[in-house]
């Protein structure tokens, strides 16, 4: 597969040329004032998620000149190539296909169908792991006498399940607690050991490799723990969710579920990394967990251009990023069970497009990946808003709103939404001020994407509308989106310095790193 990078094309040097022109002065008040239309123009549903993004610097033409970027940096064609099951991770040479994970069995009635024949058999092995699983997770649920799960890894083995779980709670199974431990700081599995017991606890370790540094300390501190406080049966209380059946026998776990190189760390929360979550939602929830991101995937995989949601998010970021040089985005989810969403946004997106070579290896002469940081509304606004309303950069915001509560409190609900409207509402509109302290000088940019409910569904669909959109703007900025050299370096000087910390030997390190190590052991 041939592609262009963004930097080559026309369109390109055309969407400078609209920036230099009108782009940098744009103002939505005036756009608003305009277009009567651009709330229908700039708005669309999606599966499960309607998206308002007309409070953003953008008209219509510019969108055009975006549509026009994606497809001579060949968005299509890369898009096409991955649904095809070919090895778009060039760097390690594998395929990308988490997307199989939540594509329904073939019909054999149904030959028109979007996965490739040649992939039936990877599927029908996605299929038997998921069944497999899905029986666990409801022995499990109807287990009075497992009252504790502790799911233990890191990374998306932790980010992407801890979300999702915190996410669904309403939906939760009644009688079983859930624990997260991902840091290697032993104050973080102290603290759950302490609420649990052995003869009700089931841990679960999630490794792909079963080496990964933190989560195999913990594991062992924990199988540890629980053979101290005279916990027996681990083939009952331990399994491991790994492609390393042999090392997770060596442990001692007996019930293991895999998956495939196929599926990226940070895509995983589709597989048996999502267990913890069918455990919660039960094995019908966590279908329709799936079925609402195979949704997304078949908007994504047929929708025009012109009214794809992933794209035309994926290039507004593009737009923001590289021409008004936006170098962060605020996500404001007005939800509380959404606390960990900008979390697992965070490596989404950083870790997938936080690169400064494109997929051939060549520097970059612009920019990727944004920062992305967040909390849940109205938390934010009583912390950082100040900043988004008069701060001197401008800080695109994404707002997540649910229009039907799991609550029958009354008031609190149309409290919630109201700040959430009247946030991007005021941003955008401002306010004129004399004095200068209270001006607020509006035109700042948000996106508002709205479900229904917090389903299983709804938040399958909106997480696989997160991927979708990181693939584009990936896409167009031609880097490899499913790699993550960076987190390498840091894993291999810790194994060095963990040593010294034992010997006191400072020779050959720098003279901060000798120095903070002196200390440390004085």
């Amino acid at each position: 597969m041939t592609t262009t990078r963004c930097d080559r094309t026309a369109a390109w040097g055309a969407l400078q040329t609209a920036y230099a022109h009108q782009g940098h002065a744009f103002d939505l008040r005036q756009a608003f004032a305009r277009e009567a239309g651009r709330f229908a123009a700039f708005s669309q549903s999606a599966p499960h998620v309607f998206a308002d993004l007309s409070k953003n610097l953008l008209d219509e033409a510019t969108e055009q000149l975006l549509l026009e970027l994606a497809r001579e940096t060949g968005v299509v064609q890369h898009r096409d190539a991955m649904f095809a099951g070919e090895r778009i991770n060039s760097t390690e040479e594998r395929a990308v296909m988490h997307w199989l994970l939540r594509t329904p069995p073939l019909d054999p009635a149904m030959p028109a169908q979007s996965v490739h024949r040649h992939m039936a058999e990877t599927l029908h092995e996605v299929h038997s792991t998921l069944n497999a699983m899905l029986v666990f997770a409801e022995t499990v649920r109807s287990d009075a006498r497992i009252t504790d799960i502790v799911n233990i890894g890191i990374g998306g083995s932790d980010l992407g399940p801890q979300m999702a779980v915190l996410a669904l709670d309403a939906f939760a199974c009644p009688g079983k607690r859930f624990h997260f431990v991902s840091n290697v700081d032993g104050h973080e599995l102290a603290g759950v050991l302490s609420k649990v017991k052995p003869e009700s606890t089931l841990f679960l370790i999630a490794s792909k490799t079963f080496t990964t540094t933190e989560t195999m300390s913990n594991a062992e501190s924990a199988k540890r723990w629980f053979l101290r406080q005279g916990g027996t049966d681990m083939a009952r209380h331990f399994a491991a969710l790994t492609t390393n059946v042999a090392a997770a026998h060596g442990f001692g776990v007996t019930t293991t579920f895999g998956f495939w190189d196929w599926v990226g760390g940070r895509y995983s929360v589709w597989s048996a990394i999502g267990l913890p979550l069918a455990m919660v939602i039960g094995a019908a929830g966590f279908r329709e967990f799936l079925a609402g991101a195979h949704a997304m995937d078949e908007h994504f995989r047929t929708a025009p251009l012109e009214q794809n949601l992933p794209v035309r998010l994926g290039l507004l970021d593009v737009w923001y990023r590289n021409f008004h040089g936006f170098s962060s985005r605020s996500i404001a989810p007005y939800h509380s069970a959404l606390k960990r969403y900008p979390a697992y946004l965070q490596q989404l997106e950083m870790e997938s497009n936080g690169k400064r070579v494109d997929a051939q290896g060549c520097a970059l002469p612009y920019g990727t990946a944004p920062v992305l940081w967040g909390e849940p509304g109205t938390n934010g606004q009583h912390a950082y808003f100040q900043m988004l309303h008069q701060g001197t950069d401008v800080v695109p915001v994404e707002f997540v709103a649910v229009k039907q509560p799991k609550h029958d409190l009354p008031g609190h609900h149309d409290l919630l939404l109201a700040n959430a409207l009247a946030q991007a509402q005021a941003l955008m509109v401002g306010k004129s001020d004399a004095g200068g302290h209270k001006d607020f000088p509006g035109n700042r940019p948000s996106t508002f994407l709205l479900l229904d409910e917090l389903s299983p569904a709804s938040l399958g669909a909106l997480i696989a509308l997160q991927e979708h959109r990181v693939f584009v703007s990936g896409s167009v900025w031609g880097v490899n989106s499913f790699d993550q050299w960076g987190v390498e370096l840091g894993k291999v000087l810790a194994k060095d310095v963990a040593a010294r910390l034992v010997s006191g030997n400072v020779a050959g390190l720098d003279g901060s790193t000798a120095g903070l190590l002196t200390k440390l052991r004085a």
